[in-house]
């Protein structure tokens, strides 16, 4: 009955289909492989840029070392993730001997706590004004003299970072700009603590505003050309 309403075809031939030798291998089936898109992965974090802060130090500071308390305020997120609070915090440095002025020191993390890594905060090592010294490890004192002490010979008093005055006699004859060295009373080295730079005495001639008619003939006798 289904050959003679179907014209003698199989009604299911065009579903399953007959295989041939030749197609033994073949699968009856095609196979589809369904895919699904990844998700995006998020964006590393990124720090937030150092936050400097100046560390102002004295020379006598430098001179013998010491420990600097700094208070700082920061961001610190809350838990909820989103609002934030400011907090103090108290930072030690402990500055050694001899550090040079652009000494940095880091302290990681402790700057505003942002949806970034917080920002480390650097304290830049700045010297203070001196009111008798100029600084390098080699510390220079100005020593003024007057004109008569600069051709004649004199003493000079040279005070110390640690309070003591050194005597300085000199016989010779002292030019303006003129440096000399007492050496180990300077700085210590950055590198070598227990060593010492030197001080240096740079001598300021002071030259007489005007000069009496008589010391005048006197002086243009003595003096060479």
């Amino acid at each position: 009955m289904f050959a003679e309403f179907f014209d003698g075809r199989n009604p299911f031939d065009t579903f399953f289909v007959q295989r041939s030798g030749d197609d033994e291998d073949e699968e009856p089936f095609t196979t589809f492989h369904v895919g699904f898109p990844r998700a995006r992965e998020a964006p590393p974090r990124r720090q937030d840029p150092p936050v400097l802060y100046d560390l102002k130090v004295s020379l006598e500071e430098i001179y013998s070392g010491c420990t600097k308390k700094m208070k700082i305020s920061h961001k610190r997120l809350n838990p909820d993730g989103k609002t934030v609070r400011n907090e103090d915090k108290i930072l030690t440095i402990e500055v050694k001997r001899g550090w040079k002025e652009g000494t940095k020191i880091t302290f990681p993390k402790e700057g505003d706590q942002t949806t970034n890594i917080p920002a480390d905060v650097v304290f830049v090592l700045k010297d203070k004004p001196h009111g008798v010294f100029r600084k390098g490890s080699d510390i220079v004192y100005p020593a003024k003299i007057s004109l008569r002490e600069a051709l004649c010979g004199c003493t000079v008093h040279a005070p110390t970072l640690d309070g003591r005055t050194i005597a300085m006699v000199f016989q010779d004859i002292l030019k303006p700009g003129v440096k000399r060295r007492i050496p180990g009373e300077g700085l210590p080295l950055p590198r070598a603590p227990e060593q010492r730079g030197d001080l240096v005495l740079e001598f300021d001639v002071k030259f007489p505003d005007r000069i009496p008619a008589a010391s005048r003939s006197l002086l243009e006798q003595i003096l060479p050309l």
